[in-house]
């Protein structure tokens, strides 16, 4: 069979050589019989004006209007929020706050609640709604009430028929928990602003472990904290940082907890470390919340006398007027000019301690007065033999000079009572877990 088949594909291949045209007439006529089998097939099939129809609506249906479509979308409304500024007034703010409506103004100008509360009113919060033409549709002001546990709300809100209208509010603040933890590199707030802590939390710190660490002699690059605070909120928003719940200071290779804690029954709470002693001491560790230490309880060369003597105190550069604090409980025993300690105050304490506070630019305290632990005494200044502005302080025992930070870290320290210190030691417990949470927050490129 197939040599009888390549016989006839070469005869064919021959005549299609000698006659191309004819072989070409051939094909197309073959396709053209194929499509008129196609056609017939395909026309045995019913015609569709044949077919049955059925109507499915029995209603018009009503064209669409652009009008109709956009008709349930809500208005488009621009947020901003912001602070207020002492120099505010009614066209500034709402400038910053990307509005420009010259009704909205006139009723800031002109609202008693708006002039009272906010215009000309620092660190205030603020959020302010405006439409697409940028008027203002609604703006809300919230700041700290005085008892701390409430905030204020200003809201101004445009009517349906264009007014305005103002109304002041009080809502409680809801207390959230925050964890941070951060790296000594070269100062306290340099590493709290690193690790975005609140200022007021770093004052926290700084008193909570001021009976143990100095912050000017004892501080170390590589010192490490970790705290556990609260943040108030107004309206799911951060208003203020609220108080250290629990904290850890790593200084010079020791470490310090602190646990906030209060006793059933009790008026108020208080910081404890972990084994239920009270970190409120006797005294403080430094006479200053802040500040930058020339010189410490050591043996210096006397830039006014130009020779090495023993240096009795600590000296501490601060700006002029910077607030000097009383270390411990006791009673002015002197406030005046002392040759060259120019204005100084001496604390008398009990068991035969005193304090001496020297080249004060003023003196805020008199003979006689009975001051507490952290009173302000005076400030800062540079009177007497002082070469710049600091604070010259001196702690003495029964007329012997002592270093103020060993007499601080031996200061007796009231325990948690017998009855409270199960519940303590509970507290306790889960403080530390939040600790060591807060440790694992630590950024690495602070490692």
């Amino acid at each position: 069979m197939k040599p009888i088949l390549l016989s006839l594909w070469a005869e064919w291949q021959s005549w299609h050589r000698r006659h191309p045209h004819a072989a070409a007439a051939g094909v197309t006529a073959m396709l053209l019989l194929a499509g008129g089998g196609a056609v017939a097939v395909a026309s045995l099939g019913p015609d569709a004006s044949e077919l049955p129809v059925r109507q499915v609506l029995d209603k018009p249906l009503p064209g669409l209007q652009a009008n109709d479509i956009f008709a349930d979308l809500v208005p488009l409304l621009l947020y901003r929020s912001d602070v207020t500024r002492s120099n505010d007034s009614a066209d500034s703010l709402l400038s910053r706050l990307g509005v420009a409506d010259a009704h909205a103004a006139q009723f800031l100008r002109q609202d008693p609640l708006v002039k009272q509360h906010l215009l000309a009113r620092a660190g205030r919060n603020l959020q302010a709604s405006a439409n697409a033409q940028h008027q203002l549709t609604e703006l809300v002001a919230r700041w700290p009430a005085e008892d701390g546990r409430q905030f204020k709300r200003l809201r101004v809100s445009r009517q349906a028929n264009g007014t305005f209208t103002s109304q002041l509010q009080d809502a409680p603040l809801q207390a959230s928990t925050q964890m941070a933890s951060g790296v000594i590199h070269s100062s306290l707030f340099a590493a709290t602003d690193e690790a975005r802590i609140p200022d007021s939390v770093a004052n926290q710190l700084a008193d909570i472990f001021s009976g143990d660490i100095d912050f000017y002699r004892a501080l170390r690059k590589g010192d490490r904290f970790s705290v556990v605070y609260e943040s108030l909120e107004a309206d799911g928003e951060p208003l203020r940082a609220g108080k250290v719940l629990s904290a850890q200071f790593l200084n010079n290779g020791k470490t310090y907890h602190a646990v906030w804690f209060q006793e059933p029954q009790a008026p108020k709470g208080g910081y404890f470390n972990l084994s239920g002693q009270s970190l409120r001491r006797a005294y403080l560790a430094s006479p200053l919340a802040f500040s930058r230490m020339t010189s410490g309880f050591k043996l210096r060369f006397h830039p006014i006398l130009q020779t090495w003597r023993a240096h009795l105190g600590v000296d501490y550069a601060a700006p002029i007027g910077t607030p000097v604090r009383s270390v411990g409980d006791g009673v002015i025993e002197a406030a005046g000019q002392q040759g060259g300690y120019g204005n100084v105050v001496t604390v008398s304490h009990r068991n035969g301690h005193k304090t001496i506070y020297a080249h004060l630019s003023r003196i805020d305290v008199r003979v006689g007065q009975a001051v507490s632990q952290g009173q302000t005494l005076g400030g800062v200044g540079a009177t007497g033999w002082a070469t710049g502005p600091h604070l010259h302080f001196e702690f003495r025992v029964h007329g012997k000079h002592q270093d103020p930070l060993t007499l601080a870290r031996q200061s007796e320290a009231i325990p948690v009572s017998e009855a409270a210190l199960p519940q303590f030691r509970q507290h306790a417990a889960q403080a530390q877990k939040d600790i060591a949470a807060a440790a694992s927050l630590t950024p690495a490129a602070i490692q």
